[in-house]
């Protein structure tokens, strides 16, 4: 009897674990070079697109290019299926920034956006729209 319990208590846990590693979305562990080209509506001139290499892990799956002089907390972060969004709210020395974000994984490569609110104490307030690209590059260096 206690043999039966432990058996089926083994199967339900590996099922479970299981079920998880299902969960993760379609994403290869390494370094990533993402390219982010950012619009503002109301500017008059288009921003040039950026480009940046981050280490991108199922552990660590939100593209991000932190800059200096911002305190950011992580808000909450949601995983279904390939896609994974966030909510994010920065403070700086002039103000603050909400954003909201999504990408979805296809393996090797990811498409996503971000949505942000800027408040400014110069400049008032300000929405930008990111749209993001991802392709693996290679193993991340530690």
């Amino acid at each position: 009897m206690l043999f039966r319990i432990t058996l089926a208590a083994t199967l339900v846990f590996s099922l479970s674990l299981a079920g998880y590693a299902f969960a993760e979305p379609n994403m290869q562990d390494g370094m990533w070079e993402i390219t982010m080209k950012t619009e503002m509506p109301g500017m008059p001139m288009a921003i040039p697109p950026v480009k940046f290499n981050q280490c991108l892990t199922k552990k660590d799956l939100i593209p991000q290019k932190r800059k200096k002089n911002e305190d950011c907390k992580m808000v909450s972060t949601k995983i279904d299926g390939n896609t994974v969004s966030w909510v994010v709210k920065c403070r700086t020395k002039d103000g603050t920034i909400d954003s909201t974000g999504k990408v979805t994984y296809r393996g090797g490569g990811f498409d996503g956006v971000i949505n942000a609110v800027m408040n400014d104490s110069r400049s008032g307030k300000m929405e930008m729209i990111s749209y993001m690209s991802g392709q693996r590059v290679g193993d991340c260096k530690h």
